[in-house]
């Protein structure tokens, strides 16, 4: 059991290091993703968990118990260190047997890899929106400029060009401060990932 953790430890350690590599990787070429954070579409459970994937269906009251379990990991408010006790009784309570924990891995990394899809979609829809805000702007302005270089501007028509142009900026604005936020989320989920895997290894009896 050490060393699988050891082992997965490592692997961790390496994962999160290319995580970490962002604003080097980043060069806004795809419009769906503004953030500087590498986008990783998708995840991989095995790259996570050192022991082999269970394939074979839990029973009833088992699957009900790894549901309980992985429910209580991938609450975003519950600090993984706090809920060591509770892995540790249910490690007990199936003797650590490593398909119980696997399938609790399992469980925890569908509910959050769902999630973090979702995120990654509405940053992507986020993204096109503020890029479809920027042309609009970008758009009233020209018509500005063009109504005050005419000969006789229509002043009624510049007066509402403003004022849609103060509105666009401002939510523009507005919105862009969130997006710190939100391109943090799908990486804040990896993490959770790693840290439930290695956290459940810790109590794998082979």
């Amino acid at each position: 059991m050490k060393r699988n953790t050891a082992l997965l430890t490592v692997a961790i350690a390496g994962l999160l290091n290319l995580f970490a590599m962002t604003a080097d990787a980043a060069d806004y070429a795809d419009p769906t993703w503004p953030c500087i954070q590498r986008k990783v579409e998708t995840l991989s459970p095995a790259l996570m968990w050192s022991h082999p994937l269970p394939e074979t269906p839990a029973s009833k009251e088992e699957s009900a118990a790894v549901d309980l379990m992985a429910e209580r990991l991938t609450l975003r408010r519950s600090d993984l260190e706090s809920l060591r006790p509770e892995v540790q009784a249910f490690a007990e309570r199936y003797s650590g047997d490593p398909e119980v924990m696997g399938r609790v891995f399992q469980r925890a990394f569908k509910g959050l890899d769902t999630r973090r899809t979702r995120i990654i979609k509405g940053i992507a829809d986020f993204s096109l929106s503020q890029i479809a805000l920027a042309k609009s702007i970008e758009n009233t302005r020209s018509e500005m400029d063009t109504q005050m270089a005419a000969d006789e501007p229509d002043f009624d028509r510049v007066d509402e060009l403003e004022e849609k142009l103060d509105w666009d900026q401002l939510i523009y604005s507005d919105r862009q401060k969130s997006i710190t936020y939100l391109c943090e989320t799908p990486q804040l989920i990896e993490r959770r990932l790693f840290g439930i895997a290695q956290l459940l290894a810790e109590h794998v009896v082979d």
